[in-house]
């Protein structure tokens, strides 16, 4: 998985490599907490859950390695995901099959101009034997939801999530229901339609620890996808994706990712970062203190599942562009000259001394 090169500051350098033992050499340079370079913490339960992981949806998948990889962060950074990409290049499909290998309750939310927030989150049914109020929880009652096109319903029903996203809990008519753990959401929008579509607020924007922007295939993978075809359908080898991870699983790795360690450069590194974002000549709107959060939690993560028990500022860099990009507007004059969030992000990181 490498760092698109738009995005590197330093095209020379990259923060992933296809394969973890190059994204190890890459940050061999790095101080590590261990002065005989060994890693203090074991993290083989983490590096082999998440190969288990890629192995089962490579039996469908091809190519998007960036993206199973960054959904494998997220889910171990206990964040949620915004797929965006034009129909057709598998974005539902791979949320589909993440869930699948986890061995978890999955829902899945067709989002439309009609649904309601009560058909997300549930509502209070009258039970005639008991004369009472009875709470009927809606499909949002799941470890992983999958909210398919969730820029079509309307803001009432986009607000309904505001509470259930950030804290795992629903609260109807004064009670509060509790989700179980794991709780993970993906949704998916199309950047080409806009009729019939609802912008997410960007109070709902915010409580997506990513978003990512998927593109079409190589030349090479597309014709990998022909050839693996062929002769089977998708839904024989939908079939074949078994069940990898249980919620003690993956319980077990984020506890281990949370002794990932970070020096203190780095999380200053971090919050120059995400402070440059508010005071950018080229931006209306900057990242809050949640993205340097989300950028302290998804950089560990990125460490562990490369086998290192700390972090490097590659790994920073490589999850900067999918925390920042949905976090941060324009000037409205920018863009009408074309200029893109991942312009302003690459110009930061560009600007920013590199800590080493």
């Amino acid at each position: 998985m490498s760092l698109p090169e738009e995005m590197n500051p330093n095209p020379a350098e990259q923060a992933f490599n296809e394969s973890p033992e190059n994204h190890n050499s890459t940050a061999s340079t790095a101080t590590s907490p261990d002065h005989w370079g060994r890693n203090r913490v074991d993290l083989s339960k983490v590096t082999a859950a998440v190969e288990e992981v890629r192995q089962e949806l490579g039996k469908v998948i091809v190519g998007q390695t960036a993206l199973i990889d960054l959904l494998l962060v997220a889910l171990f950074a206990d964040g949620h995901v915004l797929l965006e990409g034009v129909p057709g290049i598998a974005k539902t499909l791979t949320a589909k099959l993440l869930a699948q290998t986890l061995d978890v309750e999955f829902s899945r939310i067709q989002f439309t101009p009609d649904l309601m927030p009560s058909d997300v989150i549930g509502t209070s049914v009258f039970n005639q034997k008991t004369v009472d109020f009875s709470f009927k929880a809606g499909p949002i009652f799941a470890n992983v939801v999958l909210i398919d096109e969730i820029n079509r319903a309307p803001a009432k029903t986009q607000a309904a999530l505001f509470e259930v996203m950030e804290e795992a809990q629903v609260t109807v008519d004064g009670a509060t229901y509790h989700l179980e753990y794991p709780f993970f959401v993906m949704a998916t929008q199309n950047p080409i339609e806009q009729e019939g579509t609802y912008k997410l607020p960007e109070a709902q924007l915010d409580r997506f620890l990513m978003k990512i922007i998927i593109d079409y295939p190589t030349l090479e993978d597309e014709k990998n996808i022909l050839r693996r075809f062929r002769k089977e359908s998708k839904v024989d080898l939908q079939k074949e994706v078994k069940k990898v991870l249980s919620p003690a699983k993956v319980k077990a790795c984020r506890e281990l990712i949370e002794e990932v360690f970070i020096e203190d450069h780095l999380l200053d590194y971090i919050a120059n970062i995400v402070t440059q974002t508010r005071s950018h000549g080229d931006l209306y709107l900057g990242a809050s203190p949640r993205a340097s959060l989300a950028i302290l939690r998804s950089s560990k993560v990125v460490a562990a599942i490369s086998g290192r028990d700390f972090v490097t500022p590659e790994d920073i860099q490589y999850v900067a562009y999918p925390v920042l990009n949905h976090r941060i507007i324009l000037q409205p004059e920018r863009e009408m000259e074309g200029f893109e969030t991942k312009d302003v992000i690459k110009d930061i990181l560009a600007k920013i001394e590199v800590p080493r």
